[in-house]
């Protein structure tokens, strides 16, 4: 653990505590166009105010989204972790990854370690995952993890512009069947 939280290691990556060199990456990932399903592109100050919100969080409420650093080049490769904002729907795990990361497998093995952990270590009973209903590569992700879409989200503004669902299950769910599905 560090001073300011924990880090998990995978096969492949390390989430960790985040870095205030981790924003140059941090930037070039929300200004991807792709990140609109996440309330992106975003200009450099805007992205900035964004990046602080984790280590906020962090210090606030004891838990956060995980910086991602791939192992093997030791590049910041996006985030994923427990996120739960004032009027959330639920307890979340999300995740948003650098562009160089697409493809790679990287967010199921960064949330199935990252709701390892929130189960384990937070206690919570479920984890839910805010997708919106145009992002496939998203809903991939969360049917690999094991989550059912149970249905549209109701958010409060400003997310209350996006169609989201909620996919997820519960912790019996997910140590019933983690093995199998990763």
């Amino acid at each position: 653990m560090s001073e300011h939280g924990p880090s998990l290691e995978t096969e492949r990556l390390v989430l960790r505590q985040w870095r205030q060199d981790d924003f140059p990456r941090y930037a070039e990932m929300f200004a991807a166009p792709e990140t609109h399903f996440i309330g992106g592109p975003l200009v450099l100050g805007d992205a900035w105010r964004r990046f602080l919100q984790m280590p906020g969080a962090w210090a606030v409420q004891g838990f956060a989204m995980f910086a991602i650093e791939e192992k093997a080049t030791g590049l910041f490769m996006g985030q994923a972790g427990p996120w739960q904002p004032a009027g959330w729907p639920g307890t979340e795990v999300g995740y948003a990854l650098h562009p160089q990361a697409w493809g790679k497998g990287y967010a199921t093995e960064a949330c199935a370690a990252a709701m390892d952990w929130a189960f384990d270590t937070l206690g919570w009973t479920e984890v839910i995952h805010s997708i919106d209903v145009a992002n496939v590569a998203s809903q991939n992700v969360a049917k690999r993890l094991g989550a059912r879409n149970r249905g549209r989200g109701v958010f409060q503004p400003p997310h209350d512009r996006f169609e989201l669902d909620i996919w997820g299950q519960t912790r019996e769910e997910w140590r019933a069947h983690r093995g199998a599905r990763l």
